[in-house]
């Protein structure tokens, strides 16, 4: 659990994290110890409190996406705010407010839960934590069958296949969401990226086009184009089509840290150095995401990943410790 929720905020939100709840709980320990005034210790022991929940806050909700943060947010701001009035306006009842903020958010979780995701994706998942594909694959298969119209079904089951190494039946199950709705940017993606996996790279280069033509301003789209031209070396595209990534802002460090190495590939294999240079110093400057990836790529449910991306990595660690110098790239290779 612990590891899930690192890879969750990533290492350096998860550093702070800790880092928050070090600080906020030893000084109200600290409290308990020095302080004889027992309601002053109360109010204090309240606020710092706060300050983790609002700080823990801050750092889960930013890794949500917004849909997902509103639901959160939902749960926890009637809380907080409930924590924060009782403390300031009833000190002598803090407890009282205290007791119903948290019970509340562990109420909401529930509540929210049920209405977020269906059974069958909770169990779905529960299985797949534990290394059991065909079962989870059976249960959202169960869910398919009940609503054949809903995409996002297809969509789960073919990321469940691609973990199980199954990688035809992943490619049906996106094409399938392509029937439902040809524009499908997210269909396409998931597309490009099991042919990419496959090592069928003409394909994954065609999805990854069709992708990036109907989401022209997402990221993943023009990240996931530049990444498959450079496994092509198609240099000149996927210098365009990464730096387009980086400018419409990619929020994860382990996804700048991969665009940059492959920039620094391709701008060595056009022969232009000084952009090679660039490319490696802004690489260096992502360690946070080499950590990400090394936790991430720890787990066991990514294979997939490692198939895709574990020499990647490898590379980028390799000039980020110094071990490999621009000068060990060819140019124009």
């Amino acid at each position: 659990m612990v590891k899930r929720f690192q890879i969750f905020l990533g290492p350096r939100r998860f550093k702070i994290f800790i880092a928050l709840l070090a600080t906020t709980g030893l000084a109200s320990l600290a409290l308990n110890a020095l302080v004889e005034q027992v309601a002053w210790i109360t109010a204090l022991q309240t606020a710092l409190l706060v300050v983790f929940l609002l700080g823990a806050a801050v750092l889960v909700l930013g890794r949500l996406p917004s849909e997902e943060r509103r639901r959160w947010l939902a749960v926890m701001a009637p809380a907080v705010l409930a924590i924060i009035l009782g403390s300031l306006a009833f000190p002598q009842w803090t407890g009282l407010f205290l007791g119903a903020g948290v019970g509340w958010m562990v109420a909401g979780i529930f509540v929210f839960n049920s209405f977020g995701a269906p059974q069958n994706y909770k169990k779905a998942i529960k299985a797949m934590r534990k290394q059991e594909y065909d079962v989870a694959i059976e249960v959202i298969s169960q869910l398919v069958k009940k609503e054949p119209q809903q995409s996002e079904h297809y969509r789960f089951r073919a990321e469940l296949f691609r973990l199980a190494g199954k990688l035809k039946r992943a490619r049906r199950d996106y094409l399938r969401m392509i029937e439902l709705d040809s524009e499908s940017a997210v269909a396409y993606n998931g597309l490009a990226e099991v042919e990419l996996q496959a090592r069928n790279y003409r394909q994954a280069l065609e999805a990854a086009r069709t992708a990036h033509q109907l989401a022209p301003d997402e990221w993943v789209a023009a990240y996931n184009l530049g990444m498959i031209e450079d496994r092509m070396r198609d240099s000149e595209q996927a210098i365009g089509h990464l730096n387009a990534a980086l400018k419409l802002g990619m929020p994860d460090s382990r996804h700048r840290l991969l665009a940059h190495l492959y920039l620094l590939r391709a701008y060595m294999r056009c022969g232009n150095k000084p952009q090679a240079a660039q490319a490696l110093k802004a690489m260096k400057g992502e360690k946070s995401g080499l950590e990400e990836w090394q936790v991430i790529m720890s787990a066991d449910e990514a294979q997939a990943l490692r198939e895709v991306l574990s020499q990647d990595v490898d590379l980028a660690r390799a000039f980020i410790d110094g071990e490999k110098e621009l000068a060990s790239l060819k140019v124009g290779v």
